[in-house]
């Protein structure tokens, strides 16, 4: 794609105003937060301190939006007391009388922020954010004394908006409940569509995000609703039982009576998935529908389907009702249950953040060349905003460090949103400034008001929420009477500064997803690979120790397919031209490897009981399932054409003597067949040996 083309497509994306679910109650809990402290800063301090501790309670609230299974208070906590430590640290290497000293810090300060996304977006935002509100903060206070007492108030600040999570609780365990819905839902929704398309694909998003949700802390865990444990891992045991029953390679014919029993069952499924998915957002008893009741009960199963299809039907009832029975709201905690997913303390968590961070230390690492584009742009940018005749300057390195994200798209469709929202919300809020002179207590007031449409709408887009933002901050700052001379134009001309800075660094220094998606793709078809083996070596040993294996190589396979799904997301719109992969090439790549997993998914459908007896066969298919994966990862990333010789090979042999099962044959065949369509989707992008 070229660089104009990139442009454009991004711009458009980050102007894209969406539709979400509003949540007014929420914004209104963080808007009191807001008030409450500059209210009682002003009354008690001034404005000086009203503005710091106003920041954070602004930055405090906008961290408990986040996407973070972590409860909404610590991550208050540790927003206010992360932006606390960086405005002392700020002013106190001389942000005013030592500007070199300064400078020094905010070099180290955004280099460990851009760091600080290998730990995730949610620390990765709150991190970025320190800096940004560091920038405009250490301009505040005239002393080291004053210095700690800001940085105390904005302690103070998060620690407000901490309490009011707590005090003030709004749907507690909302996102999990979300979480866990949408995954049944979409469990729901691939029931509906294997009626017409037996071998649809499922994306497993949903599956992984409901898994993450599930890992709880100690606190969490003796709080944490009943109905929310364990309907995840029927979820996922769902889904190979309603692929089995719909895929004709089972044995259902595509037409007549059985595929239509099939039908009826799987929209009995989808029914009864979505009335559980409702049940469990909203804590409310599952109104179970009539009809797909008496589907599922219904004698004529046993009479219509046979065989590995029946099998299939009598262990998808069961699993739909231990769904409905598990989202049931109840007060206790079943132990049969099992222990829950475990999620370490913010305490236990920093040593592994810590080495994660250490880890991305290396030169091919995309976070590292962030964090050095991060760090060399925001200094750059302050240095720049110092220079110019502007005044307040920080608006320069507040765009950038804000803007600025690991990959090229983000990282410009930020830049386009946040010029446009700046441009609207400096405007307008210079002119009510200009035109109606607002007091103290107005400019408070106004603040708070675009603090809350802030929280209202951030989640509809980023340019819109910038709107807001830009206002808070001219009202905010107006209260000291600070930026009151400063112009729109000026404003602007300094925000449009950061953001160019900003862009123009990936074109200096790059980290582009698309060379690297041939890697992607290799970690893909191993993960795949590995999983297949242990299904398959399942068959082998049904009486081994092998189940966790298997689920372990599934939880890899799916981490690696998401993993090139979101990178082929980042390659579509970056300037480049592609390497080896174009994007018609990963688009029949990843079908090719969707289809091997699916496959893969049949044959653990059907494991054996652990009394039923081995199947020699089945070790030499995992064996061989291995060792071509393996060396077919080699070499697709080593851009030649790959082959699967040593499982056509193991199939082939089969010809005279297959085995002893109905599925370990025509299974192998298909993930073989997979495999060839691999080859044919990569032979355009890929030199003959």
């Amino acid at each position: 794609m070229s660089w104009l083309r990139a442009l454009k497509e991004t711009a458009r994306s980050g102007l894209t105003v969406e539709r979400p679910r509003l949540e007014p109650v929420i914004a209104a809990r963080g808007a009191l937060g807001l008030a409450l402290v500059v209210g009682l800063s002003l009354a008690l301090f001034g404005p000086a301190v009203a503005v710091s501790s106003a920041f954070g309670a602004f930055q405090a609230a906008i961290a408990t939006f986040q996407r973070s299974w972590r409860p909404r208070p610590t991550l208050a906590l540790a927003s206010g007391a992360s932006l606390a430590v960086s405005t002392f640290l700020g002013y106190v290497t001389g942000a005013g009388a030592h500007p070199a000293l300064f400078l020094a810090l905010l070099l180290l300060w955004t280099f460990l922020s851009g760091l600080a996304w290998a730990a995730g977006p949610t620390a990765g935002i709150i991190a970025s954010s320190n800096v940004a509100m560091m920038l405009v903060t250490v301009t505040l206070p005239t002393s080291v004394a004053t210095a700690a007492g800001h940085a105390a108030m904005i302690f103070a600040g998060g620690f407000v908006q901490a309490a009011l999570v707590v005090l003030l609780p709004v749907r507690r365990w909302g996102a999990q409940r979300d979480a866990l819905a949408d995954a049944l839902a979409a469990e729901a929704d691939y029931a509906r569509r294997l009626r017409h398309d037996p071998v649809a694909p499922f994306d497993p998003v949903p599956l992984m995000t409901a898994r993450n949700a599930a890992a709880v802390t100690p606190r969490q865990a003796r709080s944490r609703p009943a109905e929310l444990h364990g309907a995840r891992g029927l979820a996922e045991r769902i889904r190979p039982v309603l692929a089995s029953l719909a895929d004709p390679a089972v044995g259902v014919p595509e037409e007549g009576p059985q595929r239509e029993r099939v039908r009826e069952l799987l929209a009995a499924a989808g029914a009864l998935l979505d009335a559980a998915a409702h049940a469990i957002r909203h804590g409310e008893p599952v109104t179970l529908p009539p009809a797909a009741l008496a589907a599922l009960r219904t004698p004529d199963t046993g009479a219509i389907l046979s065989g590995p299809s029946r099998r299939a039907a009598v262990r998808l009832a069961a699993l739909l009702g231990d769904v409905v029975e598990t989202a049931e709201p109840r007060t206790e905690t079943n132990p049969a249950e099992g222990a829950a997913r475990s999620r370490p303390t913010m305490v236990r968590l920093a040593p592994i953040v810590l080495a994660t961070m250490r880890a991305e230390l290396r030169p091919d690492s995309p976070i590292l060349r962030h964090a050095v584009r991060v760090s060399v742009v925001t200094a750059a940018g302050y240095l720049l905003g110092a220079a110019l005749p502007f005044g307040h300057g920080y608006w320069a390195p507040m765009a950038s460090v804000m803007v600025m994200r690991p990959d090229f798209t983000q990282t410009y469709a930020r830049s386009v949103a946040r010029f446009g929202g700046t441009l609207v919300g400096v405007a307008l809020a210079t002119a009510v400034v200009r035109t109606a002179h607002p007091g103290l207590y107005l400019s408070a007031a106004l603040a708070v008001l675009c603090a809350f449409g802030m929280y209202l709408l951030m989640r509809t887009g980023y340019a819109v929420a910038q709107v807001c933002v830009a206002a808070y901050v001219v009202f905010l700052l107006g209260m000291d009477g600070a930026g009151l001379t400063q112009t729109v134009r000026e404003r602007v001309l300094l925000t449009l500064l950061g953001g160019l800075l900003a862009t123009l660094s990936y074109a200096v220094y790059p980290a582009w997803e698309t060379p690297r998606l041939r890697g992607r793709l290799a970690d893909w078809l191993t993960a795949s690979g590995r999983y297949a083996a242990a299904v398959a070596a399942r068959y082998a040993e049904p009486a081994g120790q092998s189940r966790p294996d298997v689920r372990e190589a599934l939880l890899a396979a799916r981490a690696a397919r998401v993993a090139w799904q979101e990178a082929v997301a980042r390659a579509t719109h970056e300037p480049v031209r592609h390497r080896g992969l174009s994007h018609a090439t990963a688009e029949e790549a990843g079908h090719a490897l969707a289809e091997f997993g699916r496959a893969a998914m049949l044959l653990e459908a059907h494991l054996p009981d652990r009394g039923a007896a081995p199947l020699p066969a089945a070790a030499t298919l995992a064996e061989a399932l291995h060792r071509t994966t393996e060396q077919g990862a080699k070499d697709v990333r080593e851009r030649r054409e790959p082959h699967w010789d040593d499982l056509r090979e193991t199939v082939a042999a089969w010809s005279a003597d297959p085995p002893d099962h109905f599925l370990l044959d025509k299974g192998a065949r298909l993930l073989l067949d997979a495999l060839d369509e691999l080859t044919a989707a990569l032979a355009p992008a890929t030199p003959a040996r």
